[in-house]
């Protein structure tokens, strides 16, 4: 994939479930505030339309506290450990408690991406004696909160309580009828304005309240944007939302950040021209019976957009055992292959590297790297990681196995044929066994066992085992398979469906993996508990039309237990 490509277009979604799942993480951790996300459109409405992006809070205390029905006894203990240190950090020196002072009056919050003003050059004065060359200055993104205010005693108290504050000067601005406060403490302002008694804006730099203010007014807002005002009316489809990201315009929003980058050079034709795949996008984070649930919507450019996700029916996840700690799985990886090929043709560094990868396979194994190892790969397909303490896996306790559904068996056979006989040069014994009435190809290693195995389920399904215990444990079905287990069940069981396959972890298997290679530096207290507190990690996605993709992300968490 281009490099370009890879950073840009295909994290869209993932970068979004990221961001939205961090928001929620922290504001649990450091105790959740208290509103409704109803609000989400009234606050888009005081923020300028050159906003970038936007992230709406909601701080309803019924919302937030369906978070406490999960955790064990220490990962409880590390949030309310958490909450302290939060409200000693933040109000440090001061007598003000967030939760007498701040939390009752706190609606939503609404945080929002301004772009970087423009730095002319005349701003900028080198040192003295300083090279006189082109000097680009670091421009930062404006950022702007927008609070809501649902008790205005109690806001007005708090106000009143922080102009009491030791060592925080204050100065009222008049703006257009609007009176903006600087707070300035040891040396930092800050600049707040009340808008109609229901809204608190604050910003480190007073011309983005003013702009906020101009918007107040009449100004177009984010929430008229074109692209903007579609995806905050939908949102996203989560109970008990806890957090929503809005980015209207995708590839603007990245030329812009690129732009401030101070490394940053103009993007090529080629990279805009994939970024502007995805129009929009809005995510939301959200808690229900089953954990914390994270989706993403991307809306698309059908007319640009040449990839969609191939529906699967996952039937090849049953061919793993229940033991499965870790898999990935989708479907048609020739036909992924191909539109990735023909989406890169203006790329001269992909293109080059994808020829040095022909010309390598060819020379060494004699294989076309696109008809005989990617072009009979074009049905089902997964990866497993299973455990296993046996010959060659004993140091490290688990092995791996591939599976792919196709269309073309001659085609692999020929492939997997052609590296048995490389294998063969390297002093490395390749034999036939017998396993559960399937013939298996082992490569053996002396004193270790098989390094690696390779065989057909049925007519249509090969797979290819690292470790002779992981290729005994697929070729044989004696215990359940891994789409029968709980764990799997529990974790991928809600996820959209139909879809393009799954990203599955199983954290209890995975941590005694992890446990294991850790033994000697076992890891920290905080990061265990907050481990073993997840029961796993389920992630889909699936792309209904060209002009849609879609993520779902589920972190199964386990219910909380007594002390």
């Amino acid at each position: 994939m281009p490099e370009s490509k890879s950073k840009f277009l295909i994290p869209t979604i993932g970068a979004a479930v990221v961001i939205t799942g961090g928001i929620a993480a922290y504001m649990y951790f450091k105790g959740g505030p208290a509103g409704d996300s109803a609000g989400a459109l009234g606050s888009a409405k005081v923020v300028p339309s050159t906003a970038l992006m936007a992230t709406y809070i909601t701080t309803d205390p019924q919302v937030w506290a369906k978070l406490q029905q999960f955790g064990t006894p220490e990962a409880q203990q590390l949030v309310a450990k958490g909450l302290e240190s939060f409200n000693q950090d933040l109000l440090k020196d001061t007598n003000i408690s967030y939760e007498n002072d701040i939390k009752p009056w706190v609606g939503g919050v609404m945080m929002a991406v301004l772009p970087p003003n423009p730095v002319k050059p005349a701003q900028f004065t080198p040192p003295t004696g300083a090279p006189n060359k082109p000097t680009k200055l670091q421009a930062e993104p404006k950022m702007l909160l927008v609070v809501g205010i649902k008790d205005k005693i109690g806001a007005l108290n708090f106000g009143n309580k922080l102009k009491a504050q030791k060592g925080i000067t204050f100065q009222e601005i008049e703006y257009k009828g609007e009176k903006i406060t600087e707070a300035t403490d040891k040396g930092k302002p800050t600049y707040t304005v009340v808008l109609n008694n229901s809204q608190l804006l604050l910003s480190p730099e007073k011309p983005t309240i003013e702009q906020a203010i101009d918007t107040y007014k009449g100004q177009p807002s984010f929430a008229t944007k074109e692209g903007a005002s579609n995806i905050l009316s939908k949102g996203v489809d989560v109970k008990n939302t806890l957090a929503q990201i809005y980015i209207p315009d995708y590839a603007g929003m990245i030329q812009q950040l690129a732009a401030a980058n101070p490394q940053g050079t103009q993007l090529p034709p080629q990279t805009l021209k994939q970024l502007q795949q995805v129009k929009s996008m809005v995510a939301g984070v959200g808690v229900d019976d089953a954990g914390l649930r994270v989706k993403a919507i991307a809306n698309l450019d059908s007319q640009l957009n040449k990839f969609q996700y191939q529906n699967t029916a996952a039937k090849i996840v049953g061919e793993f055992p229940a033991e499965t700690f870790a898999l990935i799985s989708g479907q048609g990886i020739s036909k992924t292959w191909t539109t990735l090929i023909e989406q890169s043709k203006d790329y001269p560094e992909f293109n080059q590297a994808v020829a040095q990868v022909r010309q390598q396979l060819k020379s060494v194994a004699n294989l076309d790297l696109d008809k005989e190892v990617l072009g009979w790969m074009d049905g089902e397909f997964a990866l497993g990681a299973i455990p296993a303490n046996q010959g060659i896996l004993a140091s490290v306790g688990f092995g791996g196995a591939f599976l792919f559904d196709t269309s073309d068996r001659k085609t692999a056979e020929a492939t997997l044929s052609k590296l048995d006989d490389l294998i063969k040069k390297q002093l490395v014994t390749v034999a036939q066994r017998t396993i559960d009435g399937k013939n298996v190809t082992e490569w053996q290693v002396p004193q270790q066992g098989a390094l690696l195995s390779h065989g057909w389920l049925d007519q249509d399904t090969v797979f290819i085992a690292i470790g002779g215990p992981v290729g005994d444990a697929i070729a044989t079905k004696k215990n359940q398979s891994l789409d029968g287990s709980e764990t799997f069940k529990a974790v991928t069981g809600t996820l959209q469906k139909p879809n393009g396959g799954y990203f599955y972890i199983d954290m209890d298997k995975t941590m005694t993996v992890v446990n294991r290679f850790a033994a000697a530096k076992p890891l920290p207290p905080e990061a265990n508990a907050i481990l073993t507190s997840i029961r796993g990690l389920g992630v889909t996605a699936t792309s209904p039309d060209k002009s849609t993709s879609q993520v779902e992300m589920l972190l199964a968490l386990k219910p909380k237990t007594a002390k």
